[in-house]
């Protein structure tokens, strides 16, 4: 029997705002436990929450740029459960008037075509603290240093059908997010992370699969790995005539498995009712026109644009677009250098290959703006050659090397004597009879061969026509 895969996203981003939704204690990441909290924040008997402007802000640009309508008139609902890292042992979320409702983001699909994942709705609420489990002492620690840091949950409809649909819509959803400069999207430090609600269905039938959450799935490769890994196990469920329990289930990565660990609440479940200490929130259509208008080019308007207007292949303006980083680089290499695709193509290739084997994000680039730019322009002159480009770009890539600088410190500028250049092949050809005879036997390969042993005389440093020119005067 063959069975189709139903997922539904929700999306928790921490926003990047300076201090917490309800009071002003800082949103900074890190440092020492339990010292970037408040009475406020720790829900001490007898405090008030004064909600963050910067918030709804926030949540009226992320809704805008993915085609939502925004609720003029929405308010803060209290989510009533226990757990150690929520001290006020009730969340403050939106659950009857979110902010933002009814948008979209567009992916392609499995089979080529592009499709709408409906978001049924964006509301703001606040994070909960982190529990750190100590395996020596046996026990469980809290630290209430991210709590009440503001977050947008972003609720997408069961519109997605495999992984890789999940993978492009969170890439694409993160893209967004940090084009409006809405959060930083650091998944390694939890603040862009995906509950997963998944389930299957016999292909045909109408009725949607009892689906089970993992929740707080903080990688793109564990959140792939869990969505294969969940799919599977409701199939052999199904087939062996067991039942699928709705379910909240813990993904453990390192043995490539999920664990049940509660069963899966409702609505109803969490007695919601408006909070008493925050007054409804009334946004004017000026507010939202203003927002509108400050927005910038966001990711898809950018790929039309490098397409159409620069040249670029579409495979290339996807990769650069989905990284406000690459974006900011590719642009300003652009502006620089003069020449769109030549900057595109040493992201793509150089910088890429850089980025995967040092195990680099985007983000944590930490070269000068300006250097990959004078090394495209270096080359275009003339004045090194493309091996020793790709040299001098590596060592900018890892120590932040001035490459006008570290090229005069080193001598790796193009050779300009041609006197030193011949008498260097000159030497090659001497070393390398054997070769030298079977080019002139017929074997042009043979050529290949003196060109690569010169080149290596040379450091690279001399241009590439210039030593087969030279070569082939001597040779024939």
């Amino acid at each position: 029997m063959n069975y189709e895969l139903t997922l539904g996203l929700e999306v928790h981003t921490e926003l990047s705002t300076k201090t917490k939704i309800f009071c002003n204690c800082t949103t900074e990441f890190g440092g020492e436990q339990n010292t970037h909290v408040c009475e406020g924040c720790l829900g001490m008997p007898g405090t008030l929450p004064v909600l963050n402007k910067s918030v709804v802000d926030y949540a009226i640009k992320t809704g805008l740029a993915t085609n939502c309508s925004i609720t003029q008139f929405n308010k803060f609902d209290r989510k009533n459960y226990f757990y150690p890292d929520l001290p006020k042992a009730y969340q403050i979320s939106q659950l009857y008037f979110p902010i933002c409702q009814n948008g979209f983001v567009e992916v392609n699909t499995d089979d080529g075509n592009t499709k709408r994942v409906r978001i049924k709705e964006i509301h703001m609420e606040e994070d909960a603290g982190k529990l750190i489990h100590d395996p020596w002492e046996d026990c469980t620690l809290i630290d209430y240093n991210r709590g009440a840091v503001p977050l947008l949950e972003i609720v997408s409809e069961p519109d997605l059908s495999s992984a890789q649909e999940a993978i492009e819509y969170l890439e694409k959803l993160r893209a967004i997010l940090q084009y409006v400069g809405v959060s930083d999207c650091k998944m390694q430090e939890g603040s862009f992370r995906a509950d997963i609600n998944l389930s299957v269905r016999p292909v045909g039938q109408k009725e949607l699969g009892v689906r089970t959450e993992m929740k707080n799935m903080n990688s793109f490769k564990a959140i792939a790995r869990a969505i294969e890994s969940e799919s599977k196990r409701q199939i052999e469920l199904i087939e062996e005539g067991k039942t699928v329990l709705q379910e909240t289930r813990r993904w453990d990565d390192n043995k490539g498995k999920s664990f049940a660990m509660r069963s899966k609440e409702n609505a109803q479940d969490y007695k919601y009712f408006p909070d008493p200490d925050l007054p409804p929130i009334e946004i004017s259509d000026k507010q939202i026109e203003d927002i509108r208008k400050s927005l910038p080019e966001l990711p898809e308007q950018k790929k039309l644009r490098y397409v159409t207007q620069l040249g670029l292949p579409e495979y290339d303006t996807g990769i650069i677009t989905n990284s406000v980083h690459l974006v900011a680089l590719f642009e300003k290499t652009a502006e620089l250098c003069g020449n769109p695709k030549e900057a595109a193509n040493w992201i793509m290739v150089e910088l890429m290959k850089l980025l995967n084997d040092s195990a680099t994000l985007p983000e944590d680039m930490s070269f000068d703006d300006t250097s990959l730019a004078k090394i495209i322009n270096l080359l275009a002159e003339n004045k090194i050659t493309r091996d020793t480009a790709k040299k001098v770009f590596a060592k900018v890539f890892e120590d932040d090397v001035d490459p006008e600088q570290y090229i005069k410190d080193n001598n790796l500028a193009v050779m300009t004597d041609n006197t030193l250049i011949k008498s260097t092949i000159e030497k090659v050809v001497a070393d390398n009879q054997k070769s030298v005879d079977e080019y002139k036997g017929g074997k042009t390969q043979a050529l290949q061969y003196l060109i690569g042993q010169s080149m290596r005389a040379l450091r690279g440093q001399a241009p590439a026509q210039e030593v087969t020119k030279i070569l082939k005067e001597l040779l024939d």
